[in-house]
C-alpha cells in the first residue's frame, strides 16, 4: 500500500545523535574527528598495543584512528586502500563503508607491527565472517534482500536508534517506509553527505543534490553510512512488528514511535518544547 507522505518541511525523524548529545552532553560539529581508543599493557609510557573501533564509527574516522594508533601521517591509511586488497561486496564498489567492523585489533602480531593495510583487512575479513554466516545471510534473503542492503540498513539503525532496544523499530519503520514508497528522510543521511553530525537538519539541508539526500531520493542510500555493529545487524533482519512510520525522541530514555503523523506532530512539538527548556550550557557541553 502506497501512502501520501506529508510535506518535508513537517517530518523530522529522529537522529541517534541527538538522544546520545543530549544524555551525554557533549556536542560534535563539522567533520567528526576520531580519537583511537587504544588500550595500554602496563605503565602509562608504554606503547599501546591494541585499537578499539567503536560500533557507528564512520570509515573517516577508522583512517585517522589506524593512522594515530600507528604514529602515521595524516591521510596514510586511506590512501593504503587502494593495496589493501580488501575482500568487498560487488555492490560496494571498493568502498568498505560499513565493512570496517568495530572490534578490538592488535597493533602487533608475533613481535611485527602491524600496517595500515593488515589492520583494515582484518577488519573487511572480521566483517565477512559476521555477515556472511548463516543467520545473517539467512536474515538477509528471507526479508528479501541481499547482505550488503542488509548491512546499509543495519548503518541507518545504528547512527538513528537512541537505544539498542530501540533498534529493531527503527528497522521497521525503515521497512514499513520503503514497502510503502516513501522516502526514508532520515537525518543520519544527511549528515554522512555533509560529512558532519548535528542535533538538527534544516530545510536546506534536506534540499542538497547527493544520493546520500533520503529527502530526496526513494530507497536505500548507495552505501552503508557507518560501520554498524552486531546488534544493529540483527535488527536489520529481525525488525520488531509494528505498522510505525515515524519516531523521536523527545527527551532521553523517551523515543516515540508511531504511525500516526499528526501524533507524531505532537511528539516533535514536544521535543522542541524540551529543547528549548534545555540550558544551553548543558547543550554545549
Amino acid at each position: 500500500m502506497h501512502m501520501n507522505t506529508p510535506s518535508r518541511k513537517a517530518i523530522r525523524l529522529t537522529r541517534r545523535g541527538r538522544i546520545v548529545l543530549i544524555a551525554t552532553g557533549a556536542v560534535v560539529a563539522g567533520t567528526a574527528v576520531a580519537v583511537p581508543l587504544l588500550s595500554m599493557d602496563g605503565e602509562a609510557e608504554k606503547k599501546p598495543t591494541t585499537l578499539v573501533i567503536p560500533e557507528g564509527w564512520r570509515s573517516g574516522q577508522v583512517y585517522e584512528a589506524v593512522d594515530k594508533a600507528l604514529a602515521l601521517p595524516a591521510g596514510t591509511t586511506k590512501k593504503s586502500l587502494a593495496k589493501a586488497d580488501l575482500k568487498l561486496p560487488t555492490d560496494a564498489d571498493g568502498n568498505p563503508e560499513g565493512y570496517l567492523f568495530p572490534a578490538t585489533y592488535p597493533l602487533e602480531t608475533n613481535g611485527k607491527k602491524a600496517t595500515p593495510q593488515a589492520l583494515l583487512k582484518a577488519m573487511v575479513d572480521t566483517a565477512n565472517k559476521k555477515f556472511n554466516g548463516a543467520p545473517i545471510a539467512a536474515g538477509a534473503q528471507r526479508n528479501a534482500m541481499n547482505v550488503y542492503q542488509a548491512v546499509t540498513i543495519a548503518s541507518i539503525v545504528q547512527a538513528e536508534a537512541a537505544t539498542k532496544a530501540d533498534m529493531g523499530k527503527v528497522a521497521r519503520v525503515v521497512f514499513n517506509r520503503l514497502e510503502r514508497g516513501m522516502p526514508l528522510q532520515m537525518d543520519s543521511t544527511i549528515n554522512y553527505a555533509l560529512n558532519r553530525s548535528t542535533l538538527k537538519t534544516t530545510e536546506s539541508d534536506t534540499r542538497i543534490d547527493s544520493p546520500y539526500n533520503s529527502y530526496q531520493r526513494m530507497g536505500l542510500p548507495p552505501t552503508p553510512i557507518d560501520n554498524p555493529g552486531e546488534e544493529a545487524v540483527r535488527a536489520a533482519i529481525n525488525p520488531t512488528p509494528g505498522d510505525w512510520l515515524y519516531f523521536v525522541t523527545v527527551k532521553p530514555g523517551d523515543t516515540r514511535f508511531t504511525a500516526d503523523y499528526a501524533e507524531h506532530q505532537r511528539n516533535v512539538a514536544e521535543f522542541n518544547r524540551n529543547q528549548r527548556s534545555t540550558p544551553p550550557e548543558e547543550k554545549s557541553k
